[in-house]
């Protein structure tokens, strides 16, 4: 598994990765309900949609909007096992392990923090 400061540098320099952002609403929503609720919702989504050794629909189980969380695993290469295998050195085919989850959450946790808030 790649050192989270790796990965944050890799991405970096995907211009696909660069321009995920939060919408409005996403920002408001992430603002109203607070960062550890939306964490909450991560780590379910996280333990349904990605942990199993063999997700249902893998390349396509995360939708593209809905939720802040799921903007942040497109913009951190954590949705789906392909991308996790790709930047983060996380293999397929088997169950994510504790720390492979607390990796996830940690990368997706930090993009969260450093999105600015919603438009006025």
């Amino acid at each position: 598994m790649r050192d989270i400061d790796d990965v944050f540098e890799a991405l970096a320099h995907s211009s696909f990765r660069r321009r995920q952002r939060l919408g409005d609403a996403d920002a408001r929503y992430l603002q109203g309900k607070g960062l550890e609720t939306v964490m909450g919702h991560a780590r379910d989504f996280v333990g349904q949609r990605l942990a199993p050794a063999n997700p249902s629909n893998d390349g396509k189980q995360t939708p593209w909007r809905g939720h802040p969380v799921f903007v942040a695993q497109h913009a951190t290469a954590c949705c789906c096992r392909g991308c996790l295998s790709k930047w983060h050195g996380i293999e397929r085919g088997r169950e994510l392990s504790d720390s492979e989850r607390a990796h996830v959450l940690a990368v997706l946790e930090r993009w969260l923090r450093a999105q600015p808030g919603p438009s006025a």
